[in-house]
């Protein structure tokens, strides 16, 4: 760092945040995200609060991010308005409750939207480097994210100098930023290893207002051990893409995989490793997790990109940066513009699979709210893969709350992934393959093979509720079972007219 860049503390950086200004934050799930400013400037909304003065800001992110950002301007009431993703819990009541109004949208479209204006004007960026010098080159941490846009797009800069993140991180990045239309070009990606940007963010380095020294680990809380449900969700997803190799709807040389983030996409991508079918494969996803750097290590994932190195504390420090010679090769960060850009994952031919809230008995998927009107996270980029990808497939456990609910269910209560995009479906009770089936077949197919058994008659009455039609929906039982469990909490015994 250069000498030349002024110094603050978290409190002081935070006094220069002024209320009503819109916040350009690092961060794409907790890896990578601002944390010791958004934690000072939650204490100056408290203080001002307390003064009786107004605070609050509007956050844009890359997606999530740790809960020294969301959740402590939260727990705040510091945040007016937020997008385009989150996981915190205490900014999830906030938005449930009308204190914080949520935008949700597809994250390869976020870099764009800022570029443009449709978000309105980024008055400062906090994003988190390993370092920074006097010509403003800034080496990012463990994510991208849209952080290269939001830099540039910024009126003034705020650095997060994280010393827990080594300066040997350069060159684990590969920064791009596509021209806006009419001026984009073809983004020259033919396969996952190609580089085609910089190993830094470079900005005028008068917009940095000040560097804020800590040495905080990311706050990524890992993930649970597999048990009997996700262990077999796992296992029909690789049966399911072995099966596709063998009839030869797969070639042979195999495609780029992309996964979803958490406990299922965990359990997904160790069966996969482990199905001696499957061949030595590559991803181009989102988020690189847990179970990813197991297969690189093994030589069963060759090659793994991504906008963000979401794992645990301790694989991160004691496996990946214990020997980055070895995986300087193999992992590589870009933009999300770039890793969830519908060219690439065309192009590619990505194999996508994404994890659902609920579906419902035609295949189409909610996956961000519960009950129709909660929100739990948002969108994300499955949105991005799904539409786009080679063969799109969706997974869930059958039944949730001890069986109390049905994640089968005849209509979905919120509409995120219509069945015109998804074309497979897997719980652990089978595999649902949608291709080229219509409505009826399809419905067939996924209470069959699906659904848990104890749902099956409920939504086999369902679906000869209605006699006439393409698609055959009951409007007047299409949420029963939603209806049931808000009464009783439980969705058997749902009443079909």
């Amino acid at each position: 760092m250069s000498s030349k860049l002024t110094t603050l503390t978290a409190a002081e950086a935070a006094a220069l945040i002024n209320h009503g200004s819109t916040i350009g934050v690092s961060g794409f799930t907790p890896a990578g995200a601002a944390k010791i400013v958004p934690k000072a400037i939650a204490a100056r909304a408290r203080a001002e609060h307390e003064a009786g003065r107004p605070f609050k800001v509007a956050i844009i992110s890359g997606a999530s991010t740790g809960d020294s950002l969301d959740g402590e301007l939260a727990r705040a009431d510091a945040i007016s308005w937020r997008t385009p993703y989150q996981s915190n819990k205490s900014l999830r009541e906030c938005i449930n409750a009308g204190r914080t109004q949520f935008f949700d949208m597809h994250l390869s479209h976020v870099a764009q939207q800022i570029r443009r204006g449709f978000l309105g004007k980024i008055h400062w960026a906090i994003v988190e480097a390993c370092d920074v010098t006097e010509n403003g080159e800034i080496t990012l941490t463990t994510s991208v994210g849209a952080s290269p846009t939001i830099l540039n797009q910024a009126e003034r800069v705020i650095i997060e100098l994280n010393r827990y993140h080594s300066p040997k991180l350069r060159g684990f990045h590969d920064i791009y930023e596509p021209l806006d239309p009419p001026f984009r070009k073809v983004i020259p990606i033919e396969k996952c290893t190609d580089r085609i940007g910089t190993e830094t963010v470079k900005i005028d380095p008068k917009k940095i207002a000040c560097i804020v020294e800590n040495n905080a680990n990311d706050e990524v809380g890992g993930f649970d051990a597999p048990d009997v449900l996700t262990d077999k969700i796992g296992a029909n997803v690789a049966s399911f893409i072995a099966n596709e190799i063998a009839v030869g709807r797969i070639p042979r040389e195999f495609l780029p995989l992309q996964s979803g983030v958490g406990n299922i996409a965990n359990a997904v991508l160790g069966a996969l490793g482990t199905n001696p079918d499957i061949p030595n494969f590559q991803m181009f996803s989102e988020v690189i997790q847990d179970s990813v750097i197991g297969l690189i290590r093994s030589g069963k994932c060759t090659f793994a990109t991504g906008t963000s190195l979401t794992i645990a504390p301790a694989l991160l420090k004691d496996t990946v940066y214990a020997d980055m010679d070895f995986f300087r090769p193999r992992l590589l960060l870009r933009p999300q513009e770039i890793t969830n850009n519908p060219e690439m994952v065309r192009r590619l031919g990505i194999i996508s699979v994404n994890t659902a809230i609920e579906a419902d008995i035609f295949g189409n998927i909610n996956s961000t709210h519960i009950m129709g009107s909660s929100l739990m996270n948002g969108i994300g980029g499955s949105g991005d893969f799904t539409r786009n990808a080679y063969i799109s497939i969706f997974t869930c456990p059958s039944s949730a709350k001890g069986g109390k609910i049905s994640a089968i269910v005849p209509f979905v209560s919120h509409l995120d992934h219509s069945e015109h995009s998804v074309q497979v479906l897997i719980t652990e009770q089978g595999i649902a393959d949608l291709r080229g089936k219509s409505p009826s077949e399809r419905s067939l197919e996924i209470i069959n093979k699906c659904a848990h058994p104890d749902y099956r008659d409920l939504l086999m009455r369902y679906r000869e509720s209605t006699k006439n039609g393409q698609t055959k929906t009951s409007l007047a039982n299409a949420f029963a079972f939603h209806q049931q469990f808000l009464a009783t909490g439980d969705m058997h015994g749902a009443k079909i007219l």
